[in-house]
């Protein structure tokens, strides 16, 4: 029987947003989809600002440079708001 194996270190490849979410993809194909009401800073932000993100590291965390925003990949699966 063959399992499929999930990244114990989550690492996001992509990022976008929809009205009311932030959407990660990660590198092991599973999708995260939080409210951006976690985030006062990215929910106050403008399109071009939410549109201005780099991947930390391996894909470790989020930088949203304009915003001076990061947050982490695996907090934000653990739920607690990402945070680095």
């Amino acid at each position: 029987m063959a399992t499929l194996a999930v990244e114990h270190h989550p690492l996001a490849q992509s990022v976008s947003f929809d009205l009311d979410s932030l959407i990660i993809e990660l590198v092991d194909g599973r999708t995260i989809s939080v409210p951006l009401t976690w985030f006062p800073s990215l929910s106050r932000a403008t399109e071009s600002q939410l549109k201005d993100w780099e991947i930390l590291g391996d894909g470790e965390g989020i930088h949203w440079p304009q915003l001076d925003e990061d947050l982490s990949v695996n907090g934000i699966l653990l739920g607690n708001h990402g945070r680095r």
